[in-house]
């Protein structure tokens, strides 16, 4: 179908808009429902093929908004491996009792039942001197030395979790008959705490600055494919399409920016996965760690996926929205 323009030039033919048109006019008689399933699958396959006629244009535009979905989604999975690093915060919280020497281990697993039955304890184990003994030659390699001592000198330790505010947990403990030391590094929990609090919240403004910044850009690019096909939508308009009709093809293409972008920002994260994780793994084991970099499970990658085709869906419904109500305000 072809079009004449004020100037009196006409354009090139409009790929697709006979095809639009018959759909538009036939629909309504037979089968409602098979049309607007027709419709939805040529817009679907149209859509896929304007990506692939400018397949430069489209590569730049998934580009940048990879880009813009990565860093945000880096930084939430780096997060939660430095949480995974740190013994899920919760070894921090711990809070080691040690008993007087002279306290007896029935004693000690007397102490250790009152204490699991305090609302503001979560658990509590309990390490018998000749635990830490053993734990001690295992791990300092000191096996010889430590048997050439007669007797065992260390007393029995009580690894209390808690359940709310661990200070006032540990202040209470120190007033136990029994208690030798308390030990607890409170202040390098809070203050691991406040990182991962900051880095949450920073995550969050990345993804909402840079989520706005992938809407501008398919928003803008779906715009300039209006421009370019505004004669066969005028078409349209005046052969009574809706605007839901018109605007279909035009969320198809954003939804597919979107998904396009968000599958290339889970390939740069996986890339960035794998380079990291054997030096990674190198220095964890030199401080006596197992850990590894966790990349995105099937479940969240999915949830990105689906996230990344909704914001292009989204930003093409905003900008064919709006050209739809200025045609129409015109019009009218």
């Amino acid at each position: 179908m072809s079009s004449v323009n004020p100037s009196g030039t006409t354009s090139e033919p409009i790929p697709g808009a006979d095809r639009e048109i018959d759909i538009a006019i036939d629909s309504a008689p037979q089968s409602r429902f098979g049309a607007w399933l027709d419709h939805h699958l040529y817009s679907l396959v149209a859509s896929l093929g304007r990506l692939l006629r400018k397949p430069w244009a489209a590569l730049l535009t998934i580009g940048v908004m990879a880009v813009a979905l990565a860093l945000p989604l880096g930084l939430w999975a780096a997060l939660n491996n430095v949480e995974r690093f740190a013994g899920d915060v919760q070894r921090s919280r711990q809070i080691s009792l040690f008993l007087k020497p002279e306290v007896k281990l029935e004693r000690a697993r007397a102490l250790a039942e009152e204490l699991r039955a305090r609302p503001e304890v979560g658990a509590v184990d309990l390490r018998t001197p000749e635990q830490g003994l053993a734990d001690l030659r295992e791990k300092s390699g000191l096996g010889d030395t430590l048997s050439a001592i007669e007797g065992n000198p260390l007393p029995s330790l009580l690894v209390v979790t808690p359940k709310g505010d661990e200070l006032a947990l540990a202040q209470s403990l120190e007033q136990l008959a029994e208690a030798d030391l308390v030990q607890h590094d409170a202040g390098w929990r809070q203050r691991l705490d406040g990182w991962l609090r900051f880095g949450s919240r920073l995550a969050w403004v990345l993804a909402a600055m840079l989520g706005l910044g992938a809407l501008l850009v398919v928003g803008n690019t779906v715009r300039l494919d209006i421009q370019s096909r505004r004669d066969e939508i005028g078409v349209l308009q005046l052969l009574g399409a809706t605007d839901g009709f018109i605007r279909r093809p035009f969320l198809y293409l954003g939804a597919c920016y979107g998904l396009a972008a968000g599958a290339v920002a889970l390939a740069l994260l996986t890339v960035a996965d794998h380079s990291l994780r054997e030096p990674l793994t190198a220095l964890a084991l030199s401080y006596g760690s197992h850990f590894q970099l966790q990349g995105f499970e099937l479940g969240p990658a999915l949830a990105i996926l689906a996230g990344a085709a909704a914001l292009g869906w989204l930003g093409a419904g905003l900008v064919t929205g709006h050209y739809l109500r200025q045609t129409r305000a015109g019009q009218g």
